[in-house]
């Protein structure tokens, strides 16, 4: 199978361990990866904050880029949400004023295919147990676009109860969102930051080491306020979890 990793613009400018941890991890799963140095933003930003015409090339450039491919393969609710569940929507509202169906041909071959990492390795390879090995307590925060968008549901739960050494516990107020949300953490910046503490408070109170997502966007929002709270917690991508083995020295 020919995968192309779709890393995002976040794990690309500030998470690129989670990038190579998703490399690693796939191949040792017998994955060819690929990483098309052409990609850019899949437009999500533009189109949360309201400047969808100018999503619309960006989305375009993403089909292009991708459309050759078997499997795309993300470490990014988020994202994996933008092109599963908005492109279409782009396609549709471009047909209702009139411009035609043109971006809903462009956009449909990328849309079925594009997978989040935990999708792609529990649903299209058929592992829970990838081999890994992470000594450690972890919880796990289900971040809003995986759960309610992509309906990831239990998948990363069973993949992290499958990694050796780990201990996982249970999160209070899982299903809450830690308050990033995008650019809706810069225009509310008081409601982001209340609901950041409640969900680091929470996370602490299980006397977890790590706190484990599946979106570096949240789990940026997060460390931070655990930085700010001095609760001692590390905010870690579940990709560089499950790539962990015993003969990684700094797990």
């Amino acid at each position: 199978m020919r995968v192309a990793l779709f890393l995002t613009c976040v794990n690309d400018t500030l998470y690129p361990d989670t990038g190579r941890a998703v490399v690693k991890l796939l191949t040792r799963l017998g994955v060819e990866v690929d990483f098309p140095q052409a990609q850019t933003c899949c437009g999500q930003a533009h189109y949360n904050t309201g400047y969808r015409h100018d999503a619309e090339p960006l989305a375009r450039r993403f089909a292009e880029v991708f459309r050759d491919y078997e499997a795309i393969v993300t470490p990014s609710g988020s994202c994996g949400a933008m092109v599963r569940e908005l492109y279409p929507r782009m396609g549709e509202r471009a047909r209702s004023e009139g411009r035609g169906d043109t971006l809903t041909r462009t956009l449909a071959p990328v849309v079925p295919k594009t997978y989040e990492l935990t999708e792609f390795l529990t649903d299209v390879l058929g592992v829970t147990d990838v081999g890994a090995y992470y000594p450690h307590r972890v919880t796990y925060h289900p971040t809003c676009h995986g759960l309610r968008s992509l309906g990831l549901g239990n998948r990363p739960l069973r993949l992290l109860q499958a990694v050796r050494g780990l201990e996982l516990v249970r999160l209070p107020g899982a299903d809450e969102c830690c308050g990033f949300g995008g650019t809706f953490s810069v225009k509310n910046p008081d409601v982001s930051t209340a609901m950041g503490v409640d969900k680091v408070r929470n996370a602490a109170s299980t006397g977890a080491e790590v706190l484990c997502a599946a979106d570096n966007s949240c789990l940026m929002h997060i460390g931070g306020t655990m930085t700010r709270l001095g609760t001692g917690m590390r905010p870690v991508h579940i990709a560089e979890i499950l790539a962990s083995t015993e003969e990684d020295p700094a797990v």
